[in-house]
């Protein structure tokens, strides 16, 4: 049984949690293979982009500009240097593109944060670009509902512990309600605070996580059900 009754924060990851955003992502692999099709197969080309996007997290960290970045390097790689320039540039056009995306907010978003606003402290706690997550929570009409904003470099127990401190609560104190298990729940149950996990149809390889163990937290199918765990 997960007690809910001390909670005081809720924070709510963004992408996947609040607007739609790894979909796009998938749609701009498939056509980052369809440009590079002569050098390799699709599979191969999302096995070797991945990798160089893992070996760049440390320098670019997440976003849609490193991602960019990646597959610009990839491309180069893959083609042994022998890309021509305007696939580069439609490359980066791709960027562009989803960089001008317009929000679409998944079920339930505002329903919920407004019937939460009421009784809580709302903060949005999300990894990525600044600029980009700035200009997304923009579009989307939600900063109203929010008393703090959050973007931190990575979602580790370190990260957590930093906005809880900020936040002058204890992590018993404090709910986050998001889409991956590595970066919105488990870091959570590390430190002794709640999680609510509420998945999403496409997840990014490198957020998937082996977990056999269920408890501790809760897993809902919409996002209007954290309303039946902390609205009495």
């Amino acid at each position: 049984m997960i007690d809910y009754s001390t909670i005081k924060v809720i924070a709510f990851d963004a992408d996947d949690t609040l607007w739609v955003n790894e979909t796009y992502f998938r749609d701009v692999e498939h056509e980052f293979a369809r440009l590079l099709s002569e050098y390799e197969t699709e599979n191969k080309l999302g096995q070797e982009l991945f990798k160089v996007e893992m070996n760049n997290l440390h320098l670019y960290g997440y976003g849609i500009k490193s991602f960019v970045l990646s597959m610009i390097e990839s491309a180069l790689e893959v083609s042994n240097y022998k890309i021509e320039p305007k696939v580069l540039q439609q490359i980066i056009a791709l960027g562009k593109e989803m960089l001008e995306k317009p929000i679409e907010l998944l079920p339930g978003v505002e329903e919920t944060l407004k019937a939460l606003n009421k009784k809580y402290k709302l903060i949005l706690v999300t990894k990525g670009d600044l600029l980009d997550q700035e200009r997304k929570l923009e579009k989307s009409d939600l900063e109203k509902y929010f008393n703090q904003i959050e973007v931190v470099s990575d979602k580790q127990t370190t990260n957590y512990l930093n906005v809880i401190h900020q936040l002058n609560v204890a992590p018993s104190e404090f709910l986050m309600v998001g889409n991956s298990l590595k970066s919105d729940v488990l870091p959570l149950l590390e430190i002794g605070a709640k999680a609510i996990h509420i998945p999403f149809h496409t997840t990014w390889a490198h957020e998937l996580v082996e977990n056999n163990d269920t408890t501790g937290y809760h897993t809902i199918a919409k996002l209007t059900d954290v309303l039946n765990y902390v609205i009495s």
